[in-house]
C-alpha cells in the first residue's frame, strides 16, 4: 500500500468516525447494526482496514450518509480536505451539540473573530 492510499484510508476512516459520532452510535452499536466486530469498526475508523464495497455501502446506509461524503477526497485528488477544517475532537464535540447550542457557538465564534481583529489592528 502506497502513502497516498494510506492517507485516503485515514481520511475515509475519519469521516466514518465523524458520521458515527453524529449518529450517536458507539463503535459497538454500529458493529452490531452491521453484524461486524467492534474491533473491525475501530480498524475502519483508523484507516487500518478498508471494507469491501458491500461493507462501505452498509456503513453509509447505517449512518445515513452519502458515499460522496466518504470518497470526495479520492475523486477530487485532495489528500484530505477535512484535515484543513478543524481538529477531530472539536468537530466530534460540535456534532454532539443540539441546534440551539450550535447557534450559540456560531455567535460566540463571530464575536471572538471581531475581538481578535480589533487586537490585530
Amino acid at each position: 500500500m502506497n502513502n497516498q492510499e494510506k492517507i485516503l484510508r485515514k481520511s475515509i476512516g475519519k469521516k466514518i468516525k465523524l458520521a458515527r459520532t453524529k449518529a450517536e452510535y458507539t463503535q459497538e452499536q454500529l458493529a452490531e447494526k452491521l453484524s461486524l466486530s467492534p474491533r473491525y469498526i475501530s480498524q475502519l475508523e483508523r484507516g487500518i482496514a478498508f471494507g469491501s464495497a458491500t461493507t462501505i455501502i452498509n456503513v453509509c446506509k447505517a449512518l445515513q450518509i452519502d458515499s460522496n461524503f466518504l470518497f470526495y477526497d479520492l475523486i477530487n485528488n485532495n489528500s484530505s480536505a477535512l484535515d484543513n477544517i478543524t481538529d477531530d475532537k472539536f468537530l466530534e464535540n460540535y456534532l454532539r451539540l443540539d441546534d440551539y447550542n450550535k447557534t450559540i457557538l456560531a455567535v460566540l465564534a463571530n464575536e471572538l473573530i471581531k475581538i481578535q481583529n480589533k487586537h490585530r489592528n
